[in-house]
C-alpha cells in the first residue's frame, strides 16, 4: 500500500510544502489534464511531481507504470534517490548511458520498478529490446523539459514519446521557458503553472562580488578567496574540462580537500566526486557547467565564476545552485586586468577583497569511507551503523550519509574519527563477510 503524502513529508522532515509544491500537488494530483510546470532552479519541482506521482502509482502491479525522462545521468540517480527516501512503497530504477544496457536489464528484472527515471537514449534502449513494456506506462515526466528538447536530445525524444502508446498522463517541468513544446510530445487539455519570476534574474538572497586578480592567471587570487572563505561548500565554475583539472590539481597540491567534475570523467568518478562533496568530505567542488543543471546539493555557500559564465541564461544556472529554499548565498567574479563583470548581471555588485594572511587550509567535518560489499550482500544501514558502531568505535552522531550500492557501500564519517576507525576494523567482518574497507581520497 503506498504511504500518503503526509506520511511521506514526515519522514522527509517537510513541515509544510512552498505555494509552488502545493499547486503542482493539486493540478497533478485532482486534475485529468497534462500540467507544465514553470519555476526556478532550487524550488522543490522534483518533491512537486513525485508527490502526487506516489499517489497515483500502483504498488501491488510490478511494472513500469511512469517514465520520468532526464537530460542527464546525475539527476536520474538523484531523482530515483529522492524516491527511494520518500519511503513510499514504490521501487525506482535510474537508467543511463555510460554502462552496458545488458546491467540495467538485469537490475530491471531485479528491481521490478514501478517508476523509472531514464536519459532519452537509454530509455530507447530498453524500449526497443523490450526491457521495459511500453503499453504499460500511464504516466510520463519529462524534467528539466527544455534541455531534453534541444536539438541534441529530439530526435531521441520523438522516438520514446511515440513508443508510448498508452501515456494518459503527462507533466512537463523546466526552470527556464521553452519558446514551444513539439507536437510529438502529444500535449492534451494542459493547466499552466508559472513561478518564473521575470524581474528577478537570481534570488535576491544571493549578494554578488567582483574580485580583482592582479595577474591574467588566477590561481593565486582563487587560492586567497577560498582560504578567506574557509569551511564553507563552494562550486568554482570554469568553462573548459581542461581548466578544471588544472585549477583542481593546483588546489590539491595547495593542501586544499576538493571534488573535481566535467563530462570528460568516467560514471563512477563523477558519482564519487558528488558523493564526496554532498556528504562534506570535500567542500570545494571544481565544475564544468554540467554541474550548473540538476544537482540536488541544497548546502552550497558560494558560486565562483573562475571563468566567466558564457551566456545569460549559463549565469542563472550556475547562481541558481545557491540559495536554495530560504538560504543565503554568494556569488564571486574572479576579474583578472582584462575582464569586465558581463552587462547582463543584474542588482547590486560589491568588491571583495580576501584576507586570507591568517587563515588555514580548511578540513571538511567528513570523510568518506568505502566499504567492498553491497546491497547484493544484503547489507542494510542499520547493518553499516551497527559495525561501524560496535567494531569501529564510532557513536550515531558520527556517521553521515550512507549510500548502498549494488557491489559497494560509501559512508560519510566524522573525519578526527577517520584513522581510529580504519585501524579498528582491519580483518573485522561486516554482517560476516570479510571485506575491503578504506577511505575515498
Amino acid at each position: 500500500m503506498t504511504k500518503s503524502i503526509y506520511y511521506i513529508l514526515d519522514k522527509l522532515g517537510i513541515k509544510q510544502l512552498n505555494e509552488m509544491q502545493e499547486e503542482a500537488v493539486d493540478a497533478i494530483l485532482h486534475n485529468n489534464g497534462d500540467v507544465v510546470l514553470l519555476s526556478p532552479t532550487g524550488s522543490g519541482k522534483t518533491l512537486a511531481y513525485l508527490l502526487p506521482l506516489t499517489q497515483m502509482v500502483n504498488p501491488d502491479f510490478d511494472e513500469v507504470q511512469a517514465v520520468v525522462v532526464v537530460p542527464g545521468r546525475e539527476l536520474a540517480l538523484q531523482s530515483a534517490n529522492v524516491l527511494k527516501d520518500m519511503g513510499c512503497g514504490l521501487r525506482a530504477c535510474a537508467c543511463y548511458g555510460g554502462r552496458a544496457t545488458m546491467d540495467e536489464h538485469r537490475v530491471l528484472r531485479q528491481v521490478r520498478p514501478h517508476i523509472v527515471f531514464a536519459t532519452p537514449g537509454r530509455l530507447n534502449d530498453h524500449l526497443d529490446k523490450g526491457n521495459i513494456s511500453p503499453s504499460l506506462v500511464k504516466y510520463l515526466v519529462i524534467d528539466e523539459f527544455d534541455k531534453c528538447l534541444e536539438m541534441g536530445f529530439l530526435e531521441e525524444m520523438r522516438r520514446a514519446v511515440e513508443a508510448l502508446p498508452n501515456v494518459r498522463r503527462r507533466v512537463l517541468l523546466s526552470a527556464t521557458d521553452a519558446e514551444s513544446i513539439p507536437r510529438f510530445v502529444n500535449m492534451g487539455r494542459t493547466q499552466r503553472l508559472d513561478y518564473l519570476i521575470k524581474e528577478e534574474q537570481v534570488s535576491e538572497r544571493v549578494r554578488i562580488f567582483e574580485v580583482k586578480s592582479p595577474v591574467k592567471d588566477k590561481l593565486d587570487t582563487l587560492k586567497e578567496l577560498l582560504l578567506d572563505i574557509g569551511n564553507q561548500g563552494s562550486i568554482v565554475f570554469l568553462n573548459y574540462r581542461d581548466s578544471v583539472e588544472r585549477v583542481a590539481s593546483f588546489l590539491q597540491g595547495e593542501g586544499f580537500t576538493i571534488s573535481s567534475f566535467h563530462g570528460g570523467m568516467e560514471q563512477r568518478q563523477r558519482e564519487d566526486a558528488l558523493y564526496k562533496f554532498s556528504n562534506g568530505s570535500a567542500n570545494i567542488l571544481v565544475a564544468t557547467d554540467l554541474a550548473s543543471r540538476g544537482l540536488d546539493i541544497p548546502m552550497i555557500d558560494n558560486i565562483i565564476h573562475y571563468h566567466l559564465p558564457e551566456s545569460e541564461h549559463g549565469y542563472v544556472h550556475r547562481v541558481g545552485r545557491t540559495a536554495r529554499w530560504d538560504a543565503q548565498g554568494r556569488a564571486f567574479f574572479i576579474l583578472n586586468p582584462e575582464e569586465r563583470i558581463p552587462d547582463y548581471v543584474e542588482g547590486d555588485i560589491e568588491t571583495y577583497t580576501p584576507q586570507p594572511t591568517t587563515h588555514d587550509i580548511p578540513v571538511p567535518r567528513m570523510a568518506t569511507l568505502y566499504i567492498g560489499k553491497g546491497k547484493k550482500d544484503k547489507l542494510s544501514k542499520g547493518d553499516i551503523v551497527g559495525f561501524l558502531c560496535k567494531k569501529g568505535g564510532l557513536t550515531a552522531a558520527e556517521i553521515g550519509r550512507i549510500s548502498i550500492e549494488e557491489r559497494f557501500t560509501y559512508v560519510a564519517i566524522d573525519r578526527q574519527q577517520l584513522a581510529s576507525v580504519l585501524s579498528k576494523v582491519q580483518g573485522e567482518k561486516v554482517k560476516g563477510i570479510k571485506t575491503i574497507i578504506e577511505e575515498i581520497g
